[in-house]
């Protein structure tokens, strides 16, 4: 055990370094699942992600359906407020600024509000969205997501603290206006910026 921690200190300050680890964090070699409240139950049958909102045309995808775009896979680092990060971690699933090619976005949409069961949201500026790392991702590491880390679909924001790369994904919502989402009306910050800790919120939402 002694020789697994001083392996992990050393992947560590090797991240350090190579200016791969945010302030205020430390690495892991696990993946920790962290939500509030319970796994929502989710049966792909019935599943279906929509977009609503300052889109030209509102749409929705079944499990089938969404499984058929097409996808990228990307390999990135990923952070979480509660102070963990882990490295080179693989995502695959549709690159966002392609899949809204595929519905069209009016001008006045300014941010993405990204929903999902048990009344969970996380919003987003449009242009954060547009990221050449921004997934909806289905597959992590070659392999469906597990029902913990957010099947069918999440979406995954790598530049910002990974609450807000929303699990269990089921509707997009594009807007003229800003609005907290979950975490954000209890206090985490807005941007969520992880080489900022923008962990909480330092200005008001009104």
């Amino acid at each position: 055990m002694f020789k697994d921690f001083m392996a992990r200190r050393d992947e560590e300050e090797q991240m350090k370094q190579a200016g791969r680890l945010p302030p205020g964090q430390t690495l892991t070699q696990k993946f920790p699942v962290l939500h509030y409240g319970p796994v929502p139950a989710i049966d792909p049958a019935t599943w279906r992600l929509s977009v609503v909102g300052e889109v030209e045309r509102a749409m929705s995808w079944s499990w089938e359906e969404f499984q058929q775009l097409p996808t990228v896979t990307i390999t990135t680092d990923i952070h979480c407020v509660t102070r963990w990060s882990k490295f080179d971690t693989t995502w695959e699933g549709p690159l966002f600024r392609d899949f809204i090619t595929l519905f069209g976005v009016k001008p006045a949409a300014k941010y993405v509000i990204a929903h999902a069961p048990n009344g969970f949201s996380t919003n987003l500026p449009l242009d954060a969205m547009l990221d050449d790392d921004v997934l909806l991702a289905w597959k992590f590491n070659g392999a469906l997501l597990e029902r913990e880390h957010g099947f069918p679909v999440r979406t995954l924001v790598p530049k910002r603290y990974f609450w807000k790369s929303a699990k269990w994904l089921t509707r997009l919502e594009f807007s003229a206006s800003d609005r907290p989402g979950f975490w954000e009306q209890t206090g985490y910050h807005n941007e969520g910026d992880p080489w900022k800790e923008e962990r909480t919120q330092r200005r008001s939402l009104a």
